[in-house]
Parts: structure tokens; C-alpha cells; sequence
């Protein structure tokens, strides 16, 4: 029976790692996108590229990831009995600030599309520091387990 619970541990770990790196290359490539098509000429073919590619990043890339990446966090947290560790309270509070950031880009892509353009290029190009950031502190507190 350990090891049978052992194997499942690892697999829930494989897919949970697997879909952490799909959601970072998600949320690094669509504040690019979102410079692109804030720079392109307004009602312009280019815009309307730009928005499209946006939408399928999200549906199809950043929407599935973040899901599995949550399942497979709570399952990994609850089969190694993890709740009551600090690091992992302060990898959850991380993560919910990644998960807010994917929504304020959503939310950002969808008035960008409507011709909203509320923040400048370079804007959104420092705010593509925030998932990398976020990550590496992440990275950090799961490997070293500082406290």
C-alpha cells in the first residue's frame, strides 16, 4: 500500500511541476502580447491578431493550467499532510497573488481588446517581471524551506 500511495505522490508531483511550467510560460508570454498589441495601430488588422492570439492563450494554455496547477497543489498539500507548514502558507499566499495577477491580465486583455489602452508599453513590459519574480520566491521556499 506504501507504495502505492509513494507512486501516486510522484505523479501528482510530475503533473503539478508539468503544469506550473505551462502557467509561467503563459503568464511571461501574454504581457508580451499584451505590449504588442497595445502598440499596434488602433482597428488595425495587427490589433485584431494580437487580441485573438491573447484569447487563445488564455483558453487554451493559461485557464487549463492554472485549474491542474490548484488540483494538484491541494492534493500534493493534503496526501504529505502539509497544512500546517509556514512555508507552505507562504507559497499559497504567493501563488494567489500569480493567480490574481493571470485574472488582472484576463481582465487587462478583454479592455485591451475593446480598444482600452489604460497603461503604456513600457508598463506592461515591468509588469512582466512580476511572474519571474514571484517564482523564483517560490522556488525558494519549496526547495530550501526556510521556515
Amino acid at each position: 500500500m506504501q507504495s502505492v500511495l509513494a507512486m501516486t505522490y510522484l505523479w501528482l508531483k510530475a503533473g503539478h511541476v508539468i503544469f506550473v511550467i505551462f502557467w509561467m510560460a503563459g503568464l511571461f508570454m501574454l504581457p508580451r502580447y499584451l505590449v504588442y498589441h497595445q502598440e499596434a495601430a488602433p482597428g488595425s488588422p495587427e490589433e485584431a491578431e494580437w487580441a485573438s492570439r491573447e484569447r487563445k492563450l488564455l483558453k487554451i494554455i493559461l485557464l487549463p493550467s492554472i485549474i491542474v496547477v490548484w488540483v494538484l497543489g491541494i492534493l500534493l498539500a493534503t496526501t504529505q499532510h502539509l497544512w500546517g507548514e509556514a512555508w507552505l502558507h507562504a507559497k499559497i499566499a504567493l501563488v494567489l497573488i500569480l493567480s490574481g495577477y493571470h485574472g488582472w491580465l484576463a481582465s487587462y486583455a478583454k479592455n485591451l481588446a475593446r480598444g482600452e489602452r489604460q497603461l503604456t508599453g513600457k508598463q506592461l513590459r515591468l509588469l512582466n517581471e512580476v511572474p519571474g519574480v514571484v517564482a523564483a520566491v517560490i522556488v525558494i521556499l519549496v526547495i530550501v524551506r526556510p521556515f
